[in-house]
């Protein structure tokens, strides 16, 4: 079995969220948004390091109020940056030299079956880079800044990249290495693998891996999780699920 070490970057700005904190500080069936992104992993007997790169801002707000629980999920935290791409850049030079494989997922994307995850660790570990990913199945319009459609685009081939991504550990350090030379605007892991040389893979996920944009989303997040496939318990349960016994 590959060891796996995770990042999740939760640095971001989040300005469509609204609100006077963090948006990974929000509430999500009770507990915040980041504990029950990172519950998704730290009982994975696969994943050997879990690192929480959060916002210089919200440090002080994470270790008054949650130092404890980070402590107990024995989670590295460290500073993200001011673009997603730096965040996981930083994160990156405390990743453990146990670790096969690096894996980022958002902090916001706390609805993800623990099947897909087996999946694309998988996929990752036999090709080197593997993402979760959704077909497009709508039609696709190209509309210019007045919002006049100017092109019916084919959708077909095409996917919605979403997280984890999961890279063999060297390789993802390499790539990021040469991140000068990736084309800006960097908007996922993937790309910066891809501008590297390597070819990624997609394994097909599920629309219920959405991503907290909006507060809106929050309570759609709420019901999605309940209709994901519930996971087999084979370790202790994270600190906010034992205080609600």
């Amino acid at each position: 079995m590959a060891k796996v070490a995770v990042i999740v970057p939760a640095a971001g700005a989040g300005k469509r969220f609204g609100g006077n904190e963090s948006k990974v500080f929000a509430k999500l069936n009770e507990s915040p948004l980041f504990i029950k992104t990172l519950e998704l992993f730290v009982n994975r007997p696969d994943v050997c390091q879990t690192i929480l790169a959060i916002a210089p801002d919200d440090m002080e707000q994470l270790k008054g109020k949650y130092a404890a629980h980070i402590g107990l999920m024995g989670i590295r935290v460290v500073e993200g940056g001011a673009e997603r791409y730096e965040t996981v850049q930083k994160a990156l030079a405390v990743v453990s030299d146990q670790a096969d494989l690096v894996a980022v997922h958002d902090a916001v994307r706390p609805c993800v079956a623990q099947e897909w995850i087996d999946r694309v660790f998988a996929k990752a570990e036999q090709t080197g880079a593997a993402i979760l990913a959704c077909p497009l199945h709508g039609t696709l319009k190209r509309a210019d800044k007045s919002g006049r459609v100017t092109e019916t685009v084919d959708r077909q081939g095409l996917w919605e990249a979403q997280t984890p991504q999961v890279f063999r550990r060297q390789l993802l350090i390499d790539a990021y290495a040469a991140i000068d030379q990736v084309p800006k605007p960097i908007t996922d892991d993937a790309q910066v693998v891809e501008a590297s040389g390597q070819p990624v893979w997609v394994v097909e996920g599920d629309p219920r891996n959405i991503k907290i944009t909006t507060r809106g989303d929050l309570a759609l997040a709420a019901a999605l999780i309940k209709s994901l496939p519930k996971p087999k318990v084979t370790g202790p349960r994270g600190p906010f699920e034992e205080a609600k016994w």
